[in-house]
């Protein structure tokens, strides 16, 4: 229990701000999936539509501090790749 009015404003805040970066957690992953789906398809004009909203959202979840920057340059790079391997293929 918390003893100080800076620890009580604390635990109120906590559970806004762990649901706040749930969200942007959560639809980062969904666009990923689906962009990973599009491509093991072999469903490049998909994927390639899908890149657009997947780097946005990693992008926003690394500007809220959800995910770390160089987490972020990763994702950016593997997807990147991922989709123009598979134009360059098809």
């Amino acid at each position: 229990m918390a003893n100080h009015k800076s620890s009580e404003k604390r635990n109120r805040q906590a559970p806004k701000r762990r649901a706040r970066n749930l969200l942007h957690l959560s639809t980062m992953r969904t666009y990923m999936k689906r962009l990973r789906a599009a491509l093991g398809k072999g469903d490049v004009q998909t994927a390639k539509e899908t890149l657009p909203k997947a780097l946005h959202a990693v992008a926003k979840a690394a500007s809220k501090g959800v995910i770390h920057r160089n987490t972020a340059s990763r994702y950016f790079s593997r997807l990147t790749t991922a989709v123009a391997k598979a134009d360059k293929a098809a």
